[in-house]
């Protein structure tokens, strides 16, 4: 493949370093609101009703509206981005949306200003997610490409692992008086922290990343397969992996709509919380270069079907939970798991995905993924009312759902898939 330049750093492109970094300052400021919107609901400052639902269901679709938008929008501006040719500027033009949403959540005092703006933010993600991927995949080979969606994928994470750990200590230790603006909430400088994230990722972006020359316009229509053309299979290996996506993802979820529970469950703070909502991303973070890169030697499939059906007893184990250090051992063993998932079924959708097609057939899986975090949210936030375990119990079916569904459905070898 030619490229605009093929700089390395510590043997990975340094474009997919640069496109993690700028995706670690921008899941800082998105992951800020995980730990921050439940409290921020809770305390009182969101006035008026919802249609009389409780609050941990609002607090769950709150947080599930972001994954709903951008799910529904990816696959729109993934084929965008393919029929235009231009990754780089839909990255940027989402860095900008993130800046100005994450800011206006100062001024979020309605449910359905809330909505609105995690609306907005959730569009914001379709038009950054789905083109940092495709450029990922482009610069990528079959060789590599399992490695550097580790490396991308691992930075991403840090930022979404340190946000919610950062926001706990900045939300219990305001109200801060700063010079000129004067006292503000821990909430405000939450959300201004958050608004500061992505410009930092704009920053990056636009200076030292560039789209590779061989990415032309392609005039397709957007082909995504439901129906396998392999013979002997029903489900397209590519819409299998969303699937397989999906159930796993669903899994990070089931504890953010929770944290008052949960909270109460462990006797515990919201800094306790914190560390074991970011005890999975950064377990995720780590691992996943390291099973990237084994994957692009030793085979995808192998470590997914792995992955899925080790999370099986992980997730059951967090709804067993009643200390606090149960919660974060099981956290950390669940980003395991997750990570034998995560980066091998983005490899290989993108060993799969068709020329041209790239941005809207790996939008199948970015699509899931956020489907995935929505449905986990929503689920949580209905199912707690039958007992603390039960949407764990129905994380871990649905992860051996997803592991027979790999097995069976997706081919061992890589195939092109028209």
């Amino acid at each position: 493949m030619k490229n605009n330049y093929t700089k390395q750093l510590f043997g990975t492109d340094t474009r997919v370093i640069i496109l993690g970094i700028a995706r670690m300052a921008d899941a800082v400021g998105n992951s800020f609101l995980v730990v921050v919107l439940p409290l921020y609901i809770a305390s009182g400052q969101v006035k008026g009703d919802l249609f009389g639902l409780s609050e941990s269901l609002i607090t769950g679709i709150v947080i599930g509206l972001f994954g709903l938008v951008s799910s529904f929008c990816q696959p729109l501006t993934g084929r965008l981005s393919d029929k235009l040719g231009k990754r780089k500027f839909f990255v940027i033009l989402g860095l900008f949306l993130f800046m100005i949403v994450n800011f206006l959540y100062s001024f979020a005092h309605s449910y359905l200003f809330l909505l609105l703006i995690r609306a907005a933010q959730g569009i914001a993600a379709a038009l950054t997610i789905t083109a940092t991927l495709a450029l990922v995949s482009e610069v990528s080979s079959e060789k590599n490409r399992g490695g550097n969606m580790g490396v991308y994928n691992a930075f991403r994470l840090i930022g979404f692992g340190i946000g919610p750990l950062v926001s706990g200590v900045l939300v219990e230790s305001g109200p801060y008086t700063l010079p000129v603006i004067g006292t503000i909430s821990g909430f405000i400088a939450a959300f201004l922290i958050a608004a500061l994230a992505p410009l930092i990722s704009l920053i990056l972006v636009s200076f030292f990343v560039k789209d590779p020359e061989d990415t032309k316009p392609s005039s397709e229509g957007i082909i995504i397969n439901f129906k396998s053309k392999i013979p002997g299979k029903i489900i397209d290996p590519i819409f299998t992996l969303g699937i397989a996506t999906m159930f796993m993802s669903m899994g990070f979820a089931l504890l953010a709509p929770i944290e008052l529970e949960v909270n109460e469950r462990l006797s515990q703070g919201p800094f306790l919380f914190s560390i074991q909502f970011s005890a999975l991303i950064a377990s995720l973070a780590i691992f996943q270069p390291i099973i990237g890169k084994a994957s692009d030697k030793y085979g995808r499939k192998v470590f997914i079907v792995t992955g899925l059906i080790c999370l099986i007893p992980i997730v059951l184990f967090e709804g067993m939970s009643t200390e606090s250090w149960h919660m974060i051992v099981s956290r950390a063993l669940h980003g395991i798991s997750a990570a034998m998932v995560f980066a091998p079924a983005l490899a290989l959708a993108g060993d799969l995905a068709k020329k041209g097609q790239v941005g809207a057939q790996l939008s199948v899986l970015t699509v899931a993924f956020g489907l995935g975090i929505s449905l986990g949210a929503f689920l949580t936030g209905f199912a707690i009312r039958f007992g603390f375990a039960v949407p764990f119990i129905i994380g871990s079916v649905l992860a051996g759902i997803g592991a027979i569904l790999v097995y069976t459905q997706v081919p061992s070898r890589h195939k092109n898939v028209e």
